[in-house]
């Protein structure tokens, strides 16, 4: 029998006057599993992860966090989940230490276990060597592990992370994703809204694609790319290679052919690695020489244009 979901959403609406933010939206996230939500600015994503977190009531429809109702046991989904917001939210003029053992203290963690755990949690998200300095002389990346590690001191089963990694360098990036496969690994069920295409390509198992409110798809991120049309078969002739002679190859496969000449490039449209196999068996019969040959699929920004029209350009988002 399967688990029941560690995170459902079911029709959520949110309305601030006339302007409805969400409008409808239902997703399920299994335990242990990453969820994507891939958005714009102004698509929606805060206000869905404000409603399952208990910061901002329904208009309609509600949500369970493992298990709990957000509308009618708000404060057992508070105890079963950790929120990483937008910025940053531990104290700049106390050390790393300080954080830790002061939001402990606060969640009522009795204080020989949250030296334990402090140590551990600083260990663990790589801030042991900073962990007696001032906050406010950290990096970016740095602030997002500590307020991380601060979401995670009660241990929950479920995180909600709303774009972690905004406006981080692509190292602390990079740094911060490692740190979050661990979390999954031991369990974590995690839902990540993101504006980053990468950053959903690389976390999430599921990705829910949701614009002005509504939900546009959901799957994960292969069959994503697959709605954005086939793969494309990229040839690099060598030079002095007959192109034209490559072009009229590839043709023979039923698809259109771009060719670069400056480039010595050709491209096809491909339904996968069988097609690239056997066009390199007759480039090879026909003493084509090739420099390069390989498959590209669509890219999440590929599959976000094809569902929206547009690409994930900043708009506002409708709030209160």
């Amino acid at each position: 029998m399967a688990s029941p979901p560690a995170i459902e959403a079911v029709d959520l609406v949110k309305r601030y006057g006339p302007n409805t933010a969400v409008d409808g939206v239902s997703f399920a996230v299994a335990p242990g599993s990453v969820l994507g939500l891939l958005g714009p600015n102004g698509a929606g994503k805060t206000t869905t992860v404000r409603m399952m977190t208990t910061l901002t009531k329904p208009t309609s429809g509600t949500a369970r966090v493992a298990g709990f109702d957000v509308c009618t046991h708000p404060d057992q989904v508070r105890r079963h989940m950790g929120l990483t917001g937008q910025v940053a939210t531990v104290d700049e003029l106390l050390t790393g230490r300080e954080n830790l053992r002061m939001i402990g203290g606060l969640l009522g963690i009795r204080r020989k276990h949250l030296v334990q755990l402090t140590d551990q949690l600083l260990h663990q998200f790589s801030l042991s060597d900073a962990a007696e300095r001032v906050v406010k002389s950290y990096s970016g990346g740095m602030r997002r592990r500590l307020d991380l590690a601060v979401s995670l001191l009660a241990s929950p089963p479920v995180l909600f992370l709303d774009e972690p990694t905004t406006g981080l360098d692509p190292r602390s990036r990079s740094e911060l994703w490692e740190v979050l496969r661990a979390l999954v690994a031991q369990g974590t069920t995690l839902l990540l809204t993101t504006q980053y295409l990468e950053e959903a390509d690389q976390l999430a198992d599921d990705i829910v694609v949701i614009d002005r409110g509504r939900i546009i798809a959901q799957g994960s991120p292969l069959e994503l790319k697959q709605q954005a049309g086939r793969a494309s078969l990229v040839v690099t002739v060598a030079d002095g290679a007959d192109l034209e002679a490559a072009r009229a190859l590839l043709a023979g496969t039923g698809t259109d052919v771009f060719v670069d000449a400056a480039a010595r490039r050709l491209t096809a449209s491909a339904d996968g690695l069988g097609d690239m196999i056997e066009v390199a068996g007759r480039l090879q019969d026909s003493g084509i020489a090739v420099d390069d040959i390989g498959l590209s699929r669509p890219s999440l920004d590929d599959v976000f244009l094809t569902l929206t029209g547009h690409r994930t350009e900043d708009t506002e988002e409708v709030s209160a």
